[in-house]
């Protein structure tokens, strides 16, 4: 890692902040004494310095003052990020709404948006479990982020954290099969695709009776396979499915003893059944979605995994080196400000000027 970042680039990098920042920051209370940090754009550059490369407090200060930055204590920096989290986060959101207006991507003829949502835990030293959840939504299929949301360990995985606007479709793992969760998007005028959970989610036939989906899924042949179902309050989806590989239903399965071992339980029979099948429920209408055109939609879904290997693994983001709960949601709303100054970046690629900045007329 070099200084050019932080120094010589640091204008291209701030034409990609959005507009007003710099007094958003005295705004929320993020610069409020300028004895030695002056600027918002000193804060936010030490800042940056900090939790974007992930180095700590004390080599952060030291590296930030042979560079020329404003020569500060480890303790006044971690002061600084306490006081910065709303600042952090009012940055974020303007970058996650601009990136919704940008989006103009929709699947097929139909002018849905699809939306792939997912969390992640992120822990602190020495926890036993997690104790932050980020609850993060992309677009596909550009894989850019257009909602995310911090919150406790105690934050559950909803679709109902997510806005929904007409023509939407949200797509999620098995976590998001809850009848009210369904309803709740399809209230908002938007559509669902999610991974079928068999305990979460029963469902019945046009008479009521309940649906036996082990029975049906042993006819499912490599081609995919379709049914309208209905769930326990009469709201109509569809089930679709398909067989996967032999060796993917073994890793899979492998994965649920290994999960069900560590956590000294015995995994169920149905969960290694349904390990061999691709099984989903979608609103989506059967007239301009064939079961093969569903299940392509959601293999679409697996990139949101790449977005979060991205933000754990290349931002470090999956563990977070505070205890403070303020210097803690600091810290990690400053890697996903990260995050999200890389993906404009991208977007901003072609047309970015190779003098590193926004040429005014």
């Amino acid at each position: 890692m070099d200084e050019h970042w932080i120094t010589e680039d640091w204008k291209a990098l701030e034409s990609l902040l959005p507009e007003g920042w710099q007094q958003k920051a005295r705004e929320l209370k993020a610069l409020m004494r300028t004895r030695k940090i002056r600027t918002p754009d000193e804060l936010l550059r030490l800042l940056l310095l900090h939790a974007g490369p992930g180095l700590s407090l004390q080599q952060a200060v030291i590296r930030a003052a042979q560079w020329g930055l404003p020569q500060i204590s480890d303790v006044a920096l971690l002061h600084r990020m306490q006081c910065s989290g709303e600042w952090l986060r009012w940055m974020c959101e303007q970058l996650v709404n601009e990136q919704k207006i940008r989006s103009n991507w929709t699947v097929s003829a139909s002018n849905l948006r699809m939306i792939a949502v997912d969390s992640t835990d992120i822990s602190e030293p020495g926890a036993t479990g997690s104790d932050w959840r980020l609850h993060y939504a992309i677009e596909m299929p550009g894989v850019f982020c257009v909602h995310a949301q911090l919150t406790d360990r105690q934050g559950g995985e909803s679709l109902a954290r997510y806005p929904v606007a007409k023509g939407d479709l949200l797509a999620g793992d098995r976590n998001y099969c809850k009848e009210n969760q369904i309803k709740h998007v399809l209230d908002q005028g938007g559509h669902v695709l999610v991974r079928w959970h068999s305990t979460a989610l029963p469902l019945f036939d046009e008479r009521r009776k309940r649906v036996n989906v082990f029975g049906w899924l042993k006819k499912v042949t490599r081609k995919g396979a379709q049914k309208r179902v209905f769930t326990k309050s009469g709201m109509a989806l569809r089930l679709c499915a398909l067989p996967v590989s032999k060796e993917a239903a073994e890793r899979e399965r492998a994965k649920l003893r290994e999960s069900a071992r560590k956590n000294g339980r015995q995994v169920s029979e149905r969960s290694l059944r349904l390990a061999g099948y691709i099984v989903v429920v979608t609103s989506l209408p059967e007239e301009q979605f064939s079961a093969q055109a569903v299940l392509k939609l959601y293999r679409m879904r697996w990139q949101i995994e790449l977005a979060f290997k991205r933000l754990k693994s290349l931002l470090n983001t999956g563990h977070v080196p505070k205890v403070d709960p303020d210097s803690a949601r600091a810290w990690m709303q400053t890697k996903l400000l990260t995050s999200l100054l890389i993906e404009k970046l991208l977007l901003e690629a072609e047309v970015f000027s190779p003098w590193g900045f926004v040429l005014v007329e």
